[in-house]
Order: structure tokens, then C-alpha cells, then sequence
């Protein structure tokens, strides 16, 4: 039975059994060439890399060769020895002769033969001695001698000794290993003495390409890249590596920071005024603290590019009025006699006196509140106003106390973190971080929190301790958790869209839909949690809306093709049944006053037309057509400029309506966009007010890194990205599962 299942079974193919011995061939060239470059072996492997070839069908090795790293020329791996003769010292390498060799690879010339009878002369002690030549007579034109003290390959200098070939003695440099470097110097030096070479450098036009783009990264990061590392002796040396000059921070602000924004200016103004009309956003007003603080102006397109027009340096809150001037300062500063081009304004304060006041004054235009900061309000209710958000504070409060107060607690917590964790830490002070961190910090360490309580040593400070047996208690009531998985789960929940909505930006026309889905979510979180506090967080929910509330957001909902609703009878209609009969009205109010007197009427007769017609099947598909995000992996809309499009060139019939509808549905529902690096900020802060010329540059920098980030359509803070960078360790989010089977 053996033997026949010896016969069974499958014998290699001879194309195996070969391409295993080229495997092991060229494994055994790169341990070859590992401990050659480590100094124990060839000087040649430093030039040749083994490189191993595959059979493009099965995958599998079918060569193994030798590769100059100088001119890429591939050769046959049977006889290193021979190709670097052949390629390299007989000069057929066109690189080779342009790198200096270390003296130890020069052939040293022959000895001298020995003096004639007659030069021999005899001492003073009768004795004899030979006088010994200079080599330098005896040597043929063109070459040189040298003694075994200098024969050393700079090659096999990386930092650490020197390794001398085993026939050599062991010598010793007066100056230590410090002798090392000068020694290589000075074999470049003879090198390049015997055989000199033109060095290759670059051309004027490549070092004003490359000192264009490190001026344009270093003004780009505005503030990240300090002007002051331009100096620093590494990247001093690097320049000179590459070729190119050594340049002064003081030509980085003076002349290159000047010509760098007058070219992203001249850009910005040729954009803008292609266009027929704008948004302003206006972010940055809404500061609780105290210090210096930037104002973002910024410009909104129809075509969905962004423009940064402006930054205002605030310290502190500053009042309604203000705000409104500056608004509309930069309106006609972009405008002049024409203020009908800039549509509406958006911004993160101030809704209810500035924008308002502006909007009343000028019909045509829309004002709007960020719905980014809407939603951080209505967290901020949420805490403020449920007695669960309260409670639950209170008692995550008074257990962080209990554990962070005294040694042997936080001890134990240690003990059971790192059990249960890998890690430990101190939980995180109430007073020095939001709620949604408190929480979070809590349900981490929900498990060892729970240990430490069941610990002898922390019963026996239970017994002796009334509030250590309270937060005991309260630690092994499901309660308690559930309430606590409740609070966090809702705050996460919102803070979520409102990471989504400063992420994407969405237009006026989602505003109405997001709202609806925080509803939905939230039915689902008293289903899941069975919360008693139904009735109090959705009057929260409902009266921030009415806060954030703008007829646009109907009116825009409404004439986007976007959201358009496939009938029984094939037809796509706007979505009228998802609006209550006050928002209805809101679209009536708000058409007409965006359209003249004359056109009032003809604007309704259009819209009732387009209720009950709609658009075009195929151009409504067309709209509507998603696809998906190469890089997010989302579906996206596939073109979000055709909504706007439709309407300027298929529905060209609905000319009132239409001129209406290119306005709104463009407009955003954020001012987010530019966050300054808070660098730059600490540099105002400090530095800032003390000279007018220091104000004028910062200005420039923020221009020219908002502009910069708004073209690459980049709207995150590099610092965010660097702390995101520095956790990716840590793997991806994992949801929190308490365990309350042990309670």
C-alpha cells in the first residue's frame, strides 16, 4: 500500500525542480551582495543587483541576472567576477569612469628592483645599509603609490569600523575612527586629480522649477513649515546634494512670497469674475475664547469651486454689527456697483441680527446659517437641558473621582487596564474634557472598572468608605451602563452627521433630507435604548430646526432635479408631498420675492407647471445617475453640476423659475472650508498687532494656502491629518460592547 501511494503521488516537473535552483541561486547572490556592501566581500557588488526574472504565463523564475545599478545593462549572473572586469574596469560602464574609486580597487605598481652593488654604503659602525628610493622615481607616468596605511575602501565606511581584507594587519589612524571620513575625502580627491570629470549640474531653468516648488510647499502649508528651518545646516546640505543653491528665508518672505500671491490673486480674480454670481461664506465668527482668531472669507461658484477672498484677524467675540459690515464690505469689494451678482450669504453666526439684516435690505439675496454648527448646537442643548445628560454626568463624574483620588485605586485600575486593554492610563478629569470624551473614556474602561470593584482591596475601602459603596453600587447596577451606553450613543450620533456635513458640504437642497434622517436615527435610538426622555430630546431636535430653518431650504429641495420622485404614471415629479403646508408656502413667499413684481405671476404659473410636469425621464435619470468613490468606496453623484445645467439648457422655457432655481441650487449649507494651522494663529497671537508689514505677510499665507487647498479640493487641517497619521497604529475604531454578564 506504500509504494502505491508513493506512486500516487506527484512527482515535480523539471520546470519546478529548475526554477527552485534559480530561486536558490539568487538568494545565494543577495547574501553575497548583503555582506559585500556590509564590507565582507567584492567591492563590485556595491555597482551589480542580482535581479530574478519570471515566465510572464506560469509565474514562475526562469533567469537570474546581473544588473548595474550605474547604467541599468543587465547581464548573465554565471561569473560576477568577469562581468564587473569586463563592464566596469575595462571602462564598457559609460557611469562607472565618473564615479571616484577607492584606492584599494587601484592596482598598486611593482616593487622597484633592487639597487646595483655600487649604491651600497656602509655606516659609521661598519656595518651596511640599503638606501631606500623614493618610490615616486620609480614609478611609470601616470601612476602613483601607496602605502598600506591608506589602503582603505571609503566604501566600507557606514558609520561603523572600518574593515580591513584578512591579509591586511590591523591598522591603526592617529585620529580614531574620526580618520575615516578625511581619508575618503582624500581618495576622491586623487581620483579626481588622475581622472578629472565634468560634474553634471543643473540648468537655470531646473533650479527656478525646483526652488518654485519648494517655495510653493513651504507658502502652502502657511505655518506648518517653519521659515526659519530653511536655515537649518541639514536642509542646507541637501540643497547643495542636489545642486541646488543655498537660499535665504529672507528671500522667501521678501520677493517669493510677494510674486507667489500676486499670481494666486491674479487667479482668484479672473475665476471670479467669470462667473455670473457667488456665495459668500463667511466662517470663523463664532469664538468662545478668548485670544486672537480668524475670519475665513471665502467665495462659493455655480460651478462648485471655492475662492478664499480674505482673512480677518478678531480678538474675541466681537458684536453683530461688525460682522455685518465686513460682510458686506467684501460683497461690494468683489461686486463694485453690482451687488446683485453675490446671491446670499452663509455663516456660522449671527443669523439672527447681521444676515437678517442684510437679506431684508436687498431681496435677491439668500442668508443662511452653517448647518455644521447647527448641529454642534444642538448637542450642546442636549447636555444642557436633559436631566439623562445631566445625571448621567453627575455619576460618570463621581466614579472618575472615586478611582483617580487615591493611589490604591488607580493602582488597581492600572492592574486590570492592562489586562484587559494592553494599555493604562488615568481616566480623564471631568473638568478638562467634553462629556462625549468623559463617556468614551468610561465605556473603554468598562471592563476593568467593573474588576476593580469586585478587588478585595477596594471592598475593603467600600466598607470603611460610604461614597466608595455608592460608586460600587452604582458600577454593578446594568442601569447605570445602559444609561451611560444611551447618552454616549446619542451624542455619537450626532457629532457623526455633523463630521459628515463639515466633510462633504452639502448644498441648501439636503437640508430638509439630513434633518429627516436625524429624526429617523433618532426613533431608532429609543427603540434600542428605551429612553423615557422621548418627548424632551425631540422638542430639542424640532426647536433647533426651527432655529436653522430657511424657506431656501423648501424652495431648494424642490426645484432640484436631484430629488425629484418617479410617479405611478413614469413621470418625475418635485417632491411636494415631503413638504408640511407651512414649508409649501415658504416656497410661494420666496420665489416671489426673489423675482421682480412683473414676474411674480409668471413665476407661479411656471412653478404649478413644473409640479405637475416635472422633466424629462432620460434627463431626470441622467441627473440622478451615481457612481462610486474610487477613494471613499461611497456612491456619489455622478455629475453634481447637472442639476444647475438642466435648467440653464433643457428648461429654458421656465425662464423666471429658472433664474430663480440656477441661484439656489448652488448654494451651500456650511461656511466651512480653510482651517489655519494654529501655529500661525499662536504667531498672531503673540507677534501679530506689533507690525503692520508681519500682518500684510500672514494675510498673504492664509490667501495662498486656502487657495492652494480649495484647488486640490483638500478641506482638512494637516495637523488633524498628523494625529490621524500617528493612530492608525492603533487599527480601525472598534464600537464599545460593555459586558454586563458578570454584573
Amino acid at each position: 500500500m506504500s509504494t502505491t501511494a508513493q506512486s500516487q503521488s506527484p512527482q515535480p516537473s523539471s520546470e519546478e525542480i529548475a526554477s527552485k535552483a534559480l530561486q536558490k541561486r539568487y538568494e545565494g547572490l543577495m547574501t553575497v551582495r548583503t555582506k559585500a556592501t556590509k564590507g565582507k566581500g567584492a567591492w563590485y557588488w556595491t555597482h551589480l543587483e542580482p535581479i530574478l526574472l519570471h515566465n510572464t504565463d506560469t509565474n514562475l523564475p526562469k533567469a537570474v541576472k546581473l544588473r548595474c545599478s550605474l547604467c541599468d545593462a543587465v547581464f548573465s549572473a554565471s561569473n560576477p567576477s568577469r562581468t564587473a572586469s569586463e563592464h566596469l574596469k575595462r571602462g564598457t560602464c559609460p557611469n562607472f569612469n565618473s564615479l571616484p574609486k577607492p584606492i584599494s580597487t587601484i592596482s598598486p605598481p611593482p616593487p622597484p628592483p633592487p639597487p646595483p652593488p655600487s649604491s651600497r654604503k656602509r655606516n659609521s659602525s661598519g656595518g651596511s645599509s640599503v638606501e631606500a628610493p623614493s618610490p615616486l622615481n620609480h614609478l611609470p607616468p601616470g601612476s602613483y603609490h601607496v602605502t598600506p596605511l591608506t589602503v582603505v575602501d571609503p566604501g566600507r565606511y557606514c558609520g561603523r569600523e572600518l574593515h580591513f581584507p584578512a591579509a591586511q594587519p590591523h591598522l591603526m589612524l592617529s585620529g580614531g575612527k574620526d580618520d575615516l571620513g578625511p581619508l575618503a575625502m582624500l581618495e576622491n580627491s586623487v581620483k579626481k586629480l588622475k581622472s578629472p570629470t565634468q560634474t553634471h549640474k543643473l540648468s537655470r531653468v531646473q533650479i527656478d522649477s525646483a526652488l518654485a516648488s519648494l517655495s510653493d510647499w513651504v507658502f502652502e502649508s502657511c505655518g506648518s513649515v517653519s521659515l526659519s528651518g530653511l536655515e537649518h545646516p541639514k536642509l542646507r546640505a541637501f540643497l547643495t546634494q542636489v545642486g541646488l543653491p543655498i537660499v535665504s528665508r529672507r528671500e522667501f518672505v521678501a520677493g517669493r512670497l510677494d510674486m507667489k500671491y500676486e499670481g494666486s490673486r491674479a487667479e482668484a480674480e479672473s475665476r471670479l469674475g467669470d462667473a455670473m454670481f457667488f456665495q459668500l461664506a463667511s466662517d470663523g465668527w463664532k469664538f468662545e475664547s478668548s485670544g486672537e482668531n480668524l475670519v475665513s472669507l471665502m467665495v462659493n461658484l455655480p460651478n462648485g469651486t471655492s475662492l478664499y477672498r480674505r482673512a480677518l484677524f478678531v480678538n474675541g467675540a466681537v458684536p453683530s454689527n461688525y460682522a455685518e459690515e465686513v460682510m458686506w464690505e467684501t460683497v461690494r469689494g468683489i461686486c463694485g456697483n453690482s451687488p446683485q451678482r453675490c446671491v446670499g450669504i452663509v455663516s456660522d453666526r449671527f443669523m439672527s441680527k447681521a444676515l437678517r439684516n442684510l437679506e431684508s435690505q436687498h431681496q435677491w439675496m439668500v442668508n443662511l446659517s452653517c448647518q455644521f454648527q447647527g448641529f454642534n448646537s444642538l448637542i450642546k442643548d442636549l447636555i444642557k437641558e436633559l436631566p439623562l445628560f445631566k445625571s448621567v454626568s453627575q455619576s460618570c463624574s463621581k466614579l472618575v473621582g472615586f478611582v483617580n483620588s487615591t493611589a490604591q485605586m488607580r493602582d488597581l485600575l492600572c492592574k486590570y487596564q492592562l489586562q484587559e486593554q494592553g494599555e493604562s492610563r488615568l481616566l480623564f478629569f471631568p473638568l478638562e474634557c467634553s462629556l462625549y470624551s468623559l463617556l468614551e473614556d468610561v465605556l473603554n474602561s468598562a471592563r476593568a472598572i467593573q474588576l476593580l470593584t469586585q478587588d478585595d482591596a477596594c471592598k475593603v475601602a467600600i466598607m470603611e468608605d460610604h461614597s466608595a459603596r455608592d460608586v460600587a453600587e452604582m458600577v454593578g447596577d446594568v442601569g447605570f451602563w445602559n444609561e451611560v451606553e444611551a447618552v454616549y450613543s446619542l451624542l455619537k450620533l450626532v457629532k457623526e452627521m455633523a463630521r459628515r456635513i463639515e466633510e462633504e458640504r452639502p448644498l441648501i437642497g439636503q437640508c430638509l433630507p439630513l434633518w429627516e434622517e436625524l429624526r429617523s436615527k433618532i426613533k431608532d435610538w429609543y427603540v434600542k435604548f428605551n429612553v423615557a426622555e422621548e418627548n424632551q430630546v425631540e422638542k430639542l431636535v424640532e426647536r433647533r430646526f426651527k432655529k436653522c430653518y430657511h424657506p431656501a431650504w423648501a424652495a431648494a429641495f424642490i426645484l432640484d432635479p436631484l430629488y425629484l420622485i418617479r410617479d405611478s404614471s413614469g413621470k418625475y415629479l418635485p417632491p411636494f408631498k415631503c413638504l408640511s403646508p407651512e414649508q409649501e408656502k415658504d416656497v410661494d413667499k420666496l420665489i416671489t420675492r426673489l423675482v421682480s413684481r412683473d414676474e411674480a405671476h409668471i413665476a407661479m404659473m411656471e412653478l404649478m407647471k413644473w409640479r405637475t410636469e416635472g422633466l424629462d425621464p432620460d434627463y431626470a435619470r441622467a441627473v440622478q445617475m451615481k457612481e462610486r468613490d474610487p477613494v471613499s468606496g461611497k456612491m456619489r453623484i455622478a455629475n453634481p453640476q447637472s442639476s444647475r445645467l438642466v435648467w440653464e439648457t433643457y428648461l429654458s422655457e421656465f425662464r423666471s423659475l429658472g433664474r430663480v432655481a440656477v441661484r439656489l441650487i448652488f448654494l451651500h449649507a456650511t461656511s466651512c472650508g480653510f482651517k489655519c494651522n494654529s501655529s500661525l494663529l499662536r504667531w498672531v497671537n503673540s507677534h501679530g498687532r506689533s507690525s503692520r508689514a508681519a500682518m500684510d505677510r500672514a494675510q498673504k499665507l492664509v490667501f495662498i494656502s486656502a487657495n492652494s487647498k480649495f484647488e486640490r479640493r483638500d478641506f482638512s487641517n494637516d495637523e488633524e491629518k498628523d494625529a490621524e497619521l500617528l493612530t492608525m497604529a492603533n487599527g480601525e475604531d472598534v464600537d464599545i460592547l460593555i459586558d454586563t454578564s458578570s454584573l
